[in-house]
């Protein structure tokens, strides 16, 4: 399924693209897409529902963050080599996991809202993820058996404070904003995960083009790892690190300005879209 959030701040609707891509008003039987109902047994029973039976949706209206409240962000740092190597940073013998708050997910379209003191806020495209299922010391192999779906994550990122002023810990610097979705696409729709193309450009030009098989810890072994040490409930978003080209390693640094324009894609799911304008 290809699952979104549809209709004004707080107040959106559950909906499904159906077979034509038109928008499909699911909220008779999913009252929102959180911890409580991202459940791989309720996936199972949404797969039966007829979605062109549905009444359809006007394709005009805003679209929320895929996910709402979640019950834990989890980032993965320097997954990327070229990214490491062009930040200064060493390669990670392990991952490297911080968290972003859950209050931090926006919508995909909508703006974001940059502080005249955010002199250094920085794009991150990453592919992220959401348990469906609890995962506790779960092998490699059977990890995706755990995943419930897949969107684009931007990991928003002020790098004043998490490079000068966060003393090693990222997450007041990784907690301003996250643009996720716009959909939410179910594991069956992703073909190979760890084979996935990702862009980011600003204002037309692109800064960031990687592809998920260049991670140096991919999507099995991450879940795997985190795993071991943390009990992972549904509703868990993991966000999987971001290739290179971010502001803070262009030549000079380009970081965000009021008036950019940022388009983010990655393969089977979908786009982002959206101008930085200032916070007021």
């Amino acid at each position: 399924m290809k699952l979104l959030r549809v209709g004004p701040l707080g107040k959106e609707k559950v909906c499904a693209l159906d077979n034509q891509n038109k928008i499909r008003d699911l909220s008779s039987h999913v009252n929102d897409l959180n911890p409580g109902t991202l459940t791989l047994s309720n996936l199972t029973s949404w797969t039966k529902i007829d979605l062109e039976k549905l009444p359809e949706i006007n394709n005009n209206l805003r679209i929320g963050s895929c996910i709402n409240k979640p019950s834990n962000i989890l980032c993965i740092g320097l997954n990327y080599s070229l990214h490491a190597k062009q930040t200064g940073s060493k390669l990670p013998k392990y991952p490297i996991v911080f968290n972003k708050s859950p209050d931090c997910l926006q919508g995909p379209y909508d703006p974001i809202k940059k502080r005249k003191t955010q002199e250094k806020l920085d794009y991150e495209v990453e592919l992220a993820l959401v348990i469906g299922k609890e995962a506790k010391n779960v092998s490699e192999a059977s990890a995706l058996d755990y995943v419930f779906g897949f969107f684009i994550l931007n990991d928003i990122s002020d790098r004043h404070v998490q490079k000068e002023i966060g003393n090693g810990h990222w997450t007041l610097g990784k907690s301003w904003c996250a643009p996720a979705g716009a959909i939410l696409v179910t594991k069956d729709h992703i073909k190979e995960v760890n084979n996935l193309n990702l862009s980011l450009s600003v204002n037309g030009k692109i800064r960031q083009k990687g592809n998920t098989k260049n991670m140096i810890f991919n999507v099995n072994y991450l879940i795997h790892h985190i795993s071991k040490y943390m009990v992972l409930k549904p509703g868990t978003i993991i966000s999987t690190g971001t290739p290179a080209g971010t502001g803070m390693e262009q030549e000079p640094p380009k970081f965000l300005q009021v008036g950019d324009k940022l388009e983010l894609a990655i393969d089977n799911l979908g786009k982002q879209n959206y101008e930085i304008i200032e916070d007021k």
